[in-house]
């Protein structure tokens, strides 16, 4: 599996909205598409339009794979990019809590 990084613009207009779309996609994942797709982490981001996006990591066999995940987990998939290369400088920061 390769990894890549999933641009997800202006899917959702509250936390909660994000959470449930983070249910849908895991349970894909795992339940339906295992072999062929992990999620290993989401950022979300504040979108100009006062919406929330995400920026995801996943490891999939493919970027087909990626789309059909997010169509099975009723999401979009607006930007597919292969990661080359990792650099680590410092571990994720804790999660924030709001």
């Amino acid at each position: 599996m390769k990894t890549y990084v999933i641009r997800r613009t202006g899917a959702w207009r509250s936390p909660n909205e994000v959470q449930e779309a983070a249910a849908r996609s895991k349970q894909v994942g795992d339940e339906e598409m295992s072999d062929d797709i992990r999620w290993i982490r989401s950022y979300v981001v504040s979108e100009s339009d006062g919406g929330l996006g995400t920026v995801c990591i996943y490891q999939a066999s493919s970027p087909e794979k990626i789309r059909e995940h997010a169509a099975r987990s009723d999401m979009p998939a607006t930007e597919i990019i292969e990661v080359a290369d990792t650099v680590i400088v410092r571990p994720d920061p804790a999660a924030v809590t709001a």
